[in-house]
């Protein structure tokens, strides 16, 4: 039926492809150099956030993780996402802003930023429990 809406919530959003910025980081370049040649490509920023919060470096990874959820944010604005709704983990494009969500959230909670903790933790379910489930920020 043509004109139907979704009368149990909005629609998922889904991040449009980057393909030449994923295939660099699919075949190993550097997620630095990545970041540097495709800096709206939060898939980037995620990895370089979750590398420095796994070398213990917090704060890094909170600018890291802070850059690519900025980043996911102004696309899915521009992809229709009205601040609420299904970002699915599902569809590779929305991996680096889920990803970066998640290690915002962990960083926040390392540097007893609580309540910023709690926002992302919260965020990422709602946005897709199988992300929080993935990146366990859960």
């Amino acid at each position: 039926m043509a004109g139907m809406t979704n009368l149990l919530g909005p629609q998922p959003t889904h991040l449009p492809e980057q393909t030449a910025a994923q295939a660099a980081l699919d075949a190993g370049t550097d997620p630095a150099a990545v970041a540097a040649e495709h800096p709206d490509y939060s898939e980037a920023w995620a990895a370089l956030a979750e590398k420095a919060l796994d070398a213990g470096e917090t704060v890094a990874a909170y600018a890291y993780a802070r850059t690519g959820y900025h980043r996911g944010l102004d696309q899915l604005r521009r992809a229709g996402w009205k601040g609420h709704g299904p970002v699915p983990w599902s569809h590779r494009p929305n991996q680096g802003f889920l990803r970066s969500l998640a290690v915002l959230g962990k960083a926040a909670g390392k540097i007893g930023e609580t309540e910023e903790y709690d926002r992302c933790k919260t965020f990422l379910s709602d946005s897709d429990p199988a992300a929080a489930e993935a990146t366990g920020l859960k």
